[in-house]
């Protein structure tokens, strides 16, 4: 009995490779090459094909692809669609080239790119060699192929896919302008050399199963390829084809949240994970292979499009997050906070991920406390990979929180604890803060975030207090009370003149003012700017030149009972206020009192 050959594996140059007809389903991932892997591959091949030392018949291999039959007479495109769409477009380029310099074409170069090969009934059929089938391409790729110098500048880059092979192609033509200009000679050499001696190993099977598995094990280690790839790859291999276009749609849409929130699919899949299950050490190249040894846990094996539904509809949620809004798509006061305070951190999303299935009055109670302690862990220095690796622990049991009495039992046996331990760190941060020792956006967030709570204590929430915005937008100026700049009666009046640009950086030493007072008051002494002070609505600045109490025991007056007025503006003045703010710091974020040592 003959067994049929299943995998068939060889060496071959692109000469050959382009004897045959390729399509790029539609299930694959787009054209994502930009100029640097354009051009790298480019000058790679460039420097073998120039170099003096070259024998008459070296090669220069660029890797490997996977295809296997597909129907009448094509293959279809597993692995390498980035390499073979752009070796195509060389192709392309050097005919446009060619003819842009007014050299005769090369005959057996339009064979390379397109040629009729004949259908299941026998008929002619004139195909391109490389043709992509997934929507974001739009027939870019035939569009450069069938006309030599096509007018690209009227198409349009609707998708990324479009952009990135327009790119592509111009980043060739611009390659060849510059390394061979008009010297035909030497584009039909580059021509014969790129054609004949660079070279792959095209992996050929009979079925898209097995050219999956091929996938799969030529890149268990990630060579070439992150773990989104090969899980990507993973769950088609365990989806039947009826659902093919089902699951490509769906992970389409997963990249396509990603993209938009300018997150790292990586980094997504690592929360997802901690968020999840329960885990909470891995690297992300150790990604694919927790997905590979815990199949059971995730069931991507017997139902792959749910799986993978599971992880769009977590990756909608965590861009909402990273947008200020819970997993509805509403704004949450709480997370539009933690976006002006994060910057480029993500590690509180592992908790946010986790929470994100409570009702809506549990999730924004956790968010608030996600606020306060990713701002005390921030300010108070605590190693990124610390606190990452807390969230990650504690997920399971937010995953567990049902109502109010689970969550209560979260926050005073995670949460507050954590605090505590904090406490004295956080005091100390908020004491000796300054411009130099903070990014000015979280510096920004800090007097915002104390202003809103004055404010906020003394007129209620249903006004524009309860949103940050009201203290961080453009209208608002950090202002220096000890100028940045200071004049010469400044520094004179000043009883520090040594200390001076010490004292002008103290948090103590800013405050927050409306744009149009700030605008007023220049650069001069503190008593000149004192009327200006008065006229600002933000409690915290107002408090500085008078007494804002209004009566006996109202909203205002226990929303300001902790806030100072001075009459002169001093060193002592500028280390009480620091002290002050620090203060008000703990009430702020819900920060635990520093317990007197007793000795």
């Amino acid at each position: 009995m003959t067994t049929m050959q299943t995998i068939d594996s060889r060496d071959i140059s692109l000469d050959e490779l382009f004897n045959d007809f390729y399509v790029v389903p539609s299930y694959q991932r787009e054209y994502i090459w930009g100029t640097p892997q354009v051009e790298r591959l480019l000058q790679d091949i460039y420097t073998e094909f120039s170099s003096t030392e070259r024998e008459a018949d070296s090669e220069y291999f660029i890797g490997s692809t996977v295809v296997c039959n597909s129907q009448e007479g094509t293959f279809e495109l597993i692995d390498g669609q980035q390499r073979m769409t752009t070796a195509f477009l060389v192709l392309c380029a050097i005919r446009d080239h060619l003819s842009e310099i007014g050299a005769s074409p090369i005959e057996s170069l339009q064979n390379r790119i397109a040629a009729s090969n004949v259908d299941n009934r026998g008929n002619d059929v004139y195909r391109y060699r490389v043709a992509l089938q997934y929507e974001d391409s739009h027939d870019i790729l035939e569009t450069i192929a069938k006309e030599k110098n096509p007018d690209l500048d009227s198409v349009r880059e609707s998708t990324r896919s479009i952009a990135n092979i327009l790119n592509a192609y111009r980043v060739i033509r611009s390659f060849l302008q510059s390394e061979f200009a008009g010297d035909e000679k030497a584009v039909r050499a580059f021509y014969a050399y790129f054609t004949k001696s660079v070279k792959l190993i095209r992996v050929k099977t009979i079925s898209v199963a097995h050219a999956l598995k091929v996938f799969e094990t030529i890149n268990d280690r990630g060579v070439g390829l992150n773990s989104m790839d090969l899980l990507k790859n993973l769950l088609f291999m365990h989806t039947e084809r009826k659902q093919f276009n089902q699951l490509k749609n769906v992970w389409k849409e997963l990249v396509d949240v990603l993209y938009r929130a300018n997150e790292k699919p990586l980094r997504f899949l690592r929360y997802f994970i901690f968020s999840t299950y329960s885990v909470d050490r891995l690297r992300e190249d150790q990604i694919y292979g927790w997905f590979v040894s815990n199949e059971p846990l995730c069931g991507f094996k017997t139902e792959p499009v749910r799986f993978a539904s599971e992880l769009l509809e977590a990756a909608k949620s965590y861009a909402s997050f990273i947008r200020g809004q819970d997993p509805n798509g509403k704004s949450n006061r709480f997370l539009t906070n933690i976006s002006y305070l994060s910057g480029s951190a993500r590690q509180h999303l592992i908790l946010l991920l986790a929470g994100r299935k409570l009702p809506s009055d549990l999730f924004d109670e956790l968010c608030k406390h996600i606020e306060n302690l990713f701002f005390a862990y921030t300010i108070a220095r605590e190693p990124t990979r610390e606190f990452e690796r807390n969230f990650a622990v504690w997920a399971p049991e937010v995953r567990k929180v049902r109502d109010q009495d689970d969550l209560n039992a979260f926050i005073d046996s995670r949460i507050r604890p954590a605090k505590e331990n904090l406490s004295q760190r956080f005091s100390l941060a908020l004491e000796e803060l300054g411009e130099k020792s903070i990014q000015k956006y979280r510096l920004r967030y800090i007097l915002a975030k104390i202003c809103q709570y004055i404010n906020e204590k003394a007129w209620g929430s249903a006004t524009p207090n309860d949103n940050l915005r009201t203290f961080l937008n453009n209208k608002v100026d950090v202002e220096h009370i000890l100028p940045q700049k200071p004049s010469k009666a400044v520094k004179d009046a000043f009883d520090k003149p040594d200390a001076i640009e010490y004292y002008i950086r103290r948090l103590g030493n800013l405050t927050l003012l409306e744009k149009p007072i700030d605008a007023s008051i220049g650069n001069g002494l503190y008593q000149k700017k004192q009327p200006a002070y008065r006229q600002s609505n933000f409690l915290v600045t107002k408090s500085l030149v008078e007494d804002v109490s209004i009566g006996v025991n109202t909203t205002v007056d226990r929303a300001v009972k902790d806030l100072l007025t001075f009459e002169e503006w001093t060193s002592n003045s500028i280390e009480q206020r620091q002290a002050m703010l620090a203060g008000l710091a703990h009430k702020v974020w819900d920060m635990p009192e520093i317990r007197s040592q007793v000795s």
